[in-house]
């Protein structure tokens, strides 16, 4: 199973390309020899961040430390993923201090098919608190960009308009 192992980037984000309702969301890493990315869900990018900030505060891992600096910039170009992301875990080491994230290749995922030649493919980042506290901030933030949501159903807006299920399906404007 390749591995592909990032310990202590330079950045580690989720972005996105594209406009609100159809936007396509990526996790970025970078260290002084390469660029990688993978293709991910918008639920996995906040799923993953929720579970990043719920494990740091469970740890007490960032308390005394300082902040990593913000990230808004936006992903480097081109963005060329190497998978997409089907499970993904994220770990604490207390011996050394430092959070770990994997996300594994969804086309060779245990039953995902048969069809599929090659070996799994991991991409591990391992980081310090305050990095993963930044990739936590960002991501929340960035999934919170998405379109309004509809005060009656709670279903995204689009710019057109919305056929609104609480409304019997009358356009609303």
């Amino acid at each position: 199973m390749p591995v592909l192992e990032f310990v202590h980037p330079q950045r580690f984000v989720a972005g996105t390309v594209g406009e609100p309702g159809a936007r396509e969301f990526y996790l970025q890493v970078r260290d002084p020899r390469r660029v990688e990315g993978v293709a991910i869900e918008k639920q996995q990018v906040e799923l993953l961040a929720e579970r990043v900030a719920e494990l740091l505060d469970e740890v007490g891992a960032d308390r005394d430390v300082p902040a990593a600096p913000q990230d808004n910039d936006p992903l480097e170009l081109p963005v060329d993923p190497i998978f997409r992301v089907g499970s993904m875990s994220a770990a604490w080491n207390p011996t050394t201090h430092l959070l770990s994230i994997e996300c594994h290749d969804l086309e060779h995922e245990v039953g995902a098919s048969d069809e599929t030649d090659g070996e799994q493919t991991t991409l591990r980042v391992v980081m310090t608190p305050s990095v993963a506290r930044e990739f936590s901030r960002r991501s929340i933030a960035l999934v919170a960009q998405g379109r309004r949501p509809c005060p009656l159903c709670n279903e995204p807006l689009d710019p057109s308009g919305h056929v609104c299920p609480r409304a019997n399906g009358y356009r609303r404007r």
